[in-house]
């Protein structure tokens, strides 16, 4: 949460000309109300369920950059699918940035509570060995730009691409 991924996954998907997919916002037009509605009346769990099957169908196409909220990785097969099906970066920041690019929204469903530090805290605690175990790139953007995160994000695909083709 709040590491940059839509914004970077704009970025980076205009410069490699590739069409871009927010699996949060194919959720929401296809339910046609937001993530936090569904939270309220489905639970986390209701929510899982529909982002499994985005995950699904988007995983499907092709030439796209895919930029999915950040439980995706609690479902192992959502983490199969991304990675059989493209380079996977994490875009990793510290809990502190966090906080202040998330402060600003009320749109985070699970950050609405008294202690949004201890949430993420756990919520690390939880994810990132999934991310990291996942994930073919890491990219801290800690302090970063988009514009910096992305160049960064284009130049690694590239090598990964490169290496791969060797």
């Amino acid at each position: 949460m709040g590491a940059g991924k839509t914004a970077v996954g704009r970025y980076v998907a205009k410069r490699l000309g590739l069409d871009f997919y927010d699996s949060d916002y194919e959720i929401q037009k296809r339910t046609g109300v937001d993530i936090p509605y569904i939270f309220e009346k489905e639970g986390e769990a209701g929510f899982r369920e529909r982002e499994r099957e985005v995950i699904a169908a988007l995983t499907q196409l092709d030439g796209i950059l895919l930029a999915t909220g950040g439980g995706v990785v609690l479902d192992p097969s959502n983490r199969e699918r991304l990675k059989a099906t493209g380079i996977v970066v994490y875009l990793d920041t510290s809990i502190d940035e966090q906080l202040r690019r998330t402060s600003r929204t009320r749109h985070r469903p699970l950050l609405n509570t008294d202690d949004p530090h201890a949430v993420l805290t756990r919520l690390r605690e939880i994810r990132e060995p999934l991310y990291t175990a996942t994930a073919d790139i890491r990219i801290d953007t800690t302090g970063r730009r988009v514009r910096s995160v992305a160049y960064s994000v284009c130049e690694l695909v590239e090598q990964l691409c490169a290496a791969l083709q060797n």
